[in-house]
């Protein structure tokens, strides 16, 4: 996974909004008011190439009962942004640049006195499957458990934090999901929904999320995340670094899909480690399904923490 640094990162926030609410974050996180003419790049970005993505993310929007975007730091009214979104409806591709500057105004994100993050990039990875199990596609990729019971314990008490829970009954009594071990040797009930060529290639689609599924006459299908097992997770690059089969600088991802193959007995044990497991769904979307529930747009969707910026937000990010 490459990591880059972030140079500057710009909130756009609906101009309507600006002066009638406080959408200035209460945490560590700042936002200083910038101009169009000082976003770097900003000139000589191919705009008509963001619409797609920001009416996607419209579309969710637009069912939003909520005053404010998402329950995140910084507070960007529904009602205005979704009025941007119906306008929006109407732009050319060629346009969208003006709509942009003529809808919004551009806040720098600062975090604990600083502008600057480490950027990381997100890939779908391609895997060979099939529908049904033998000698070569032999490892499952499991659906959603029928077990798996989800709650919150706000639902019961109004005064418990507010939280997603994922466990299983036993009895009568609510438990902690499976492990990655033990839903490995079966003990959940989790329906099959292809089988996978490669381990590795299972394990690295549970690291990313979704992945292509590819089946022996060459026709695809997508996978996509549909719900975890509610444990931690542990990434299998430190867990390699602190037994000593990797070196240090070396525990690139394609550094560890060479190990884990080359040593596959080792792999599994290791990865066991890792207790988080992942579920997913097939889906027939033109890209992968991101955070919003929405296809993501390839060079134009961009992860956010939602504790401090909304879903969906309008983002503009300058790196390498």
């Amino acid at each position: 996974m490459k990591q880059n640094f972030i140079k500057i990162l710009f909130i756009l926030v609906a101009l309507a909004a600006c002066g009638e609410k406080d959408i200035t974050p209460k945490s560590d996180l700042s936002l200083i008011e910038k101009t169009f003419a000082e976003l770097p790049g900003w000139q000589n970005d191919q705009h008509s190439e963001a619409l797609e993505a920001f009416l996607l993310s419209c579309e969710k929007m637009e069912k939003s009962k909520k005053e404010f975007l998402g329950n995140a730091e910084i507070k960007i009214p529904t009602k205005e942004y979704v009025k941007i979104c119906s306008d929006a409806k109407n732009v050319k591709p060629e346009n969208f640049k003006s709509f942009v500057e003529d809808n919004f105004s551009p806040y720098l994100v600062v975090y604990q006195g600083s502008a600057e993050g480490k950027f990381t990039a997100y890939y779908e990875p391609l895997i060979k499957v099939n529908y049904n199990q033998d000698e070569t596609f032999k490892h499952p990729i499991h659906a959603k458990p029928l077990d798996l019971i989800e709650f919150n314990p706000r639902d019961f008490d109004g005064s418990m934090p507010s939280k997603r829970l994922v466990g299983r009954l036993k009895g009568q009594k609510l438990v902690p999901y499976y492990t990655r071990d033990e839903i490995g040797k079966g003990l959940a009930k989790a329906p099959v929904l292809l089988w996978a060529e490669s381990f590795v290639d299972v394990y690295i689609m549970h690291i990313q999320g979704p992945a292509v599924a590819e089946f022996p006459d060459g026709s695809k299908i997508r996978i996509s995340y549909a719900d975890n097992n509610g444990l931690p997770f542990k990434g299998i690059g430190s867990i390699l670094l602190k037994n000593g089969e990797l070196d240090a600088g070396k525990a690139s991802m394609l550094e560890i899909k060479k190990w884990l193959l080359a040593n596959p007995e080792k792999a599994i044990k290791y990865m066991n480690q890792n207790p988080r497991y992942i579920f997913h769904q097939l889906i027939g979307a033109s890209g992968p399904i991101g955070a919003l529930n929405t296809p993501l747009v390839a060079g134009r969707s961009l992860a956010v923490d939602p504790q401090y910026i909304p879903l969906g937000a309008l983002l503009w990010l300058d790196t390498t």
